[in-house]
């Protein structure tokens, strides 16, 4: 008689064993667990209690892991994701509409994109915004969404400061905060280049041990009731939705989730054998747990939810179903009762008063910016027409200090540029529109 878990994840088709499954699963959740601990640092700086989205990203992170693992049989993970969260943030700051938003309003415009996203994915409307948009953009959004997280993980740790005349310089390097972030990036890095498994995790501890002299970090435990979540749990904030400064926010928030979601899942099924003819196997579903992810984690207190490339590593571990999407959700639900230890990574450190540095997490965020920024590659630099709008994507982002700014500078200029040289019939009617919703950016803070 077959086993449940050979039951419900057909082991045997896809030529894994429960071994291999909770093996893999384990190592997923290693390669991308510092979410636990860098996204409640990350939205504190949008004014949001820090014990409540470390409860959020963990209960956000495990049920969508189970809704991948049980509809797709995906072995795949979800948590709420890098990139996504600070254009959250920018748009808390003001630095997206020009007025600073309040969070609860924020997290209705990830709730509303999370429905959104639900509702492309049952009508398929998702394949012709990916048919649509160019393939340059497409590229060069995570790279300079990566040097957007890469720059701010470097003003975290110090190693970069605010100069009058010339924005940015050098920081004090032989300042403590300045030296744990690049022995804690050299380690992490070293790791890394070793192909460690774990690597980003790994390096997290390793940057917080070295700290403890310094006293930049604080002993704190290791174990803990979870914190109270109620001050983020179901405070989203919908009536300011309607604010026509606010719809650009929620389609930006939509387009990211999308490619985010598509381009993780093409990569990990593909090494994990799901394709098939060129089409992945159970698409649907797979996006629908992206949506639930979103939506349920809007609930909860935190950003987009998405899923996670870092899912790759467990595939290379032998993850091949869901039975190890399932091992990665428990092991996110335990991490709640890791509160000490997540607070003393991720609360940062005060150098002066009022103002807190970041040395643990920012070698992390350094490095996934250098994930992020690889795709750059992939752009077609031969034409102009296309590499132009794509080069002020890539630059627009971190320069600009805003995702949607950087955004609306590439996809305003590429149709334009196809215009202007005689391709205009190729851009589909799509791309125009979202060009003026993004376009539409800059008018609405004037």
């Amino acid at each position: 008689m077959r086993s449940w878990s050979q039951r419900t994840f057909d082991l045997e088709r896809r030529g894994t064993t429960v071994r291999a499954e909770l093996r893999g699963g384990a190592v997923t959740f290693l390669t991308m667990s510092y979410i636990v601990f860098v996204q409640p640092g990350v939205l504190a700086g949008a004014g949001m209690d820090f014990g409540a989205v470390m409860v959020a990203t963990c209960l956000s992170a495990a049920l969508a892991t189970f809704v991948m693992a049980f509809a797709a049989n995906y072995p795949v993970a979800l948590a709420p994701c890098m990139g996504e969260n600070f254009f959250f943030v920018a748009v808390v700051t003001g630095g997206v509409t020009g007025t600073a938003v309040p969070w609860p309003t924020a997290l209705g415009a990830v709730f509303v994109s999370g429905v959104l996203f639900l509702v492309l994915s049952l009508f398929r409307v998702r394949e012709k915004v990916l048919r649509s948009t160019p393939r340059s953009l497409l590229h060069a959004i995570p790279v300079g969404i990566g040097l957007f997280i890469a720059f701010i993980g470097l003003q975290q740790g110090g190693i970069v400061v605010a100069a009058p005349g010339a924005l940015v310089k050098i920081g004090d390097l032989t300042a403590a905060p300045a030296l744990l972030t690049l022995g804690g990036l050299a380690v992490t890095a070293a790791m890394l280049a070793l192909r460690v498994p774990g690597a980003l995790l790994l390096g997290l501890l390793a940057t917080t041990l070295l700290g403890l002299p310094a006293g930049l970090t604080h002993w704190r435990g290791l174990f803990a009731a979870p914190p109270d979540p109620s001050p983020v749990l179901g405070r989203l904030e919908l009536g300011a939705l309607l604010d026509p400064a606010m719809l650009p926010v929620v389609a930006i928030f939509l387009f990211m989730v999308l490619f985010d979601t598509v381009g993780t899942l093409a990569g990990v099924g593909q090494q994990a054998g799901l394709m098939k003819d060129g089409q992945l196997e159970r698409l649907g579903p797979a996006l629908t747990a992206d949506a639930v992810g979103t939506t349920a984690g809007a609930v909860l207190g935190t950003s987009t939810v998405s899923s996670y490339i870092e899912s790759a590593a467990g595939v290379a571990e032998g993850a091949r179903t869901g039975l190890a999407a399932v091992a990665t959700g428990v092991l996110f639900l335990l991490a709640l009762f890791c509160y000490p230890l997540v607070q003393m990574v991720g609360g940062g450190c005060e150098v002066a008063p009022g103002v807190f540095l970041h040395p643990v997490t920012a070698p992390v965020m350094i490095l996934v910016g250098w994930m992020m920024v690889r795709s750059v590659r992939d752009i077609d630099w031969e034409d102009p027409a296309e590499s132009i709008p794509a080069f002020l994507v890539v630059v627009g982002i971190p320069l600009s200090y805003s995702i949607a700014d950087g955004l609306a500078l590439g996809f305003v200029a590429w149709p334009l540029l196809q215009l202007l040289t005689g391709r205009g019939r190729r851009v589909p009617w799509l791309v125009y529109v979202l060009a003026v919703l993004l376009g539409g950016v800059f008018v609405l803070r004037q």
